[in-house]
């Protein structure tokens, strides 16, 4: 049930982009169709997990008997950065189309700041449910989670582009302003979700 909770309040309740304002910029650039929308969300969703399950042993087991806390943030990044460049051989491979349409957002993942987030809460923070710090099972929970509220977040603002598009717009609201507004307003949707898990 703890692992419902962590799931359902990282997905939802403190959903990574609209609740907690991370990770603009993916959310932003990528968000243009379905389809890049759907690959990008993927591709972060992928890094997001495995590099929570590379940190999160690295931190307990080397790092933190050792004494060495403050490498923390370089060892994640560096993780993070390998991590990517698997994903982009990969998709370079297996999904030309999908790599050239992600473009420079594809390396940019590396600094995708919801990934270092992630990883860094699951040190830093204690879980809301016990109090206790994340256990390894909880701390892949929670990247999942995030993960999959970073791509549900990209899905709906895609498919409002698809009618924004076709919609009349005073020009002043036209190209960014109109995509801000319309994140904010699902953002306020989303608090909707709070108190949803206790």
């Amino acid at each position: 049930m703890i692992l419902f909770k962590i799931f359902i309040s990282a997905f939802l309740i403190d959903n990574i982009v609209l609740m907690r304002f991370i990770a603009l910029c993916a959310f932003i650039g990528m968000s243009t169709d379905e389809d890049k929308s759907i690959g990008m969300g993927l591709a972060v969703t992928f890094v997001t997990v495995m590099a929570t399950c590379v940190t999160w042993p690295i931190f307990r087991f080397i790092l933190e008997p050792l004494g060495m806390v403050f490498l923390k943030l370089l060892v994640f990044i560096l993780v993070i950065a390998a991590l990517v460049q698997l994903v982009e051989f990969y998709l370079k491979k297996s999904a030309p189309a999908l790599y050239a349409s992600m473009g420079i957002y594809l390396p940019l993942i590396t600094t995708n700041c919801a990934i270092l987030a992630v990883t860094l809460d699951v040190i830093d923070k204690s879980c809301v449910f016990t109090g206790q710090p994340y256990t390894f099972v909880q701390s892949v929970m929670y990247a999942v989670g995030v993960a999959a509220g970073f791509l549900l977040a990209m899905l709906l603002l895609s498919g409002v582009r698809r009618r924004i598009r076709t919609s009349p717009l005073p020009s002043f609201l036209k190209g960014t302003p109109i995509l801000f507004v319309t994140s904010a307003l699902l953002s306020m949707a989303f608090m909707g979700f709070s108190g949803l898990v206790k």
